[in-house]
């Protein structure tokens, strides 16, 4: 367990931090019961150097996450190194597919001065031009596969991790998608839906399509060029050419 001391330390330096940013951002502490959500974060924790070597010799048994309006996450641990301060490191976005992160590089963290205000100075001065850069460029990749929706039609596209993504036009068809497992991007807009579960994916498919209706939005399903789609679609929406579908593998 750690020291009520460090603890508290943390959360003062993420509170101050958040603070001191451009734009606005707002700080939670993850306390060491919190095992599930830090088993999450260190997954999406996007970094192959400085934190990433950390990491694999000390766990994450606690964390601070920065959050900005757009989805951007940054997330605070401790170092054990002897020295005084922090690690930061950017939060790779959970909406997005896996392949989108393939040809774009990390943007590594950074070792934090033990002074909330300077740090805040290291992090605006490196660390967010970095993920703000690679943010856009996934984003971009990921909105490339997907064509964009009408006011009256919502096209779904089979992804090749098995999820469905869309760009909705606007808020009353992203209501409906939220509202039945879609997670939506704030940036881009991009409404994902897991393939984890493939029965749920099907159900949640079954039941937007009337929701929809109601507003007077139609749905069509379809799988980007050159690619195949699975070997079935749902009943709700038009049918797809048969095919396999092979999951992707995120690398960062």
């Amino acid at each position: 367990m750690h020291d009520l001391d460090t603890s508290e330390r943390l959360a003062s330096y993420a509170d101050v931090l958040a603070g001191e940013l451009p734009d606005s951002w707002t700080s939670s502490y993850l306390e060491p019961d919190a095992k599930d959500d830090l088993a999450e974060l260190s997954e999406r924790i996007w970094d192959l150097d400085l934190v990433a070597a950390s990491l694999a010799e000390h766990p994450l048994q606690q964390a601070a996450v920065l959050s900005r309006p757009d989805g951007a996450q940054l997330v605070i641990l401790d170092r054990y190194d002897e020295r005084e301060g922090f690690l930061i490191a950017a939060v790779a976005p959970h909406a997005l597919p896996d392949g989108a992160f393939r040809t774009v590089r990390e943007p590594n963290g950074i070792a934090l001065a033990d002074d909330p205000f300077l740090g805040a100075e290291q992090v605006a001065g490196d660390l967010l031009a970095r993920y703000d850069a690679a943010l856009a460029q996934v984003r971009h990749i990921a909105l490339g596969d997907i064509q964009p929706s009408q006011p009256d039609r919502v096209v779904l596209t089979w992804q090749p991790d098995g999820s469905i993504a869309t760009a909705p036009a606007d808020d009353r068809a992203s209501a409906v998608l939220t509202s039945h497992g879609f997670v939506q991007d704030p940036q881009s807009g991009i409404c994902r839906l897991s393939g984890d579960d493939s029965q749920a994916q099907a159900r949640a498919l079954r039941e937007i399509g009337p929701s929809l209706d109601a507003l007077g939005i139609g749905t069509a399903l379809q799988h980007p060029a050159g690619r195949t789609a699975p070997t079935a679609a749902p009943a709700s929406v038009p049918p797809v050419p048969t095919g396999a579908r092979t999951p992707a593998t995120r690398s960062r």
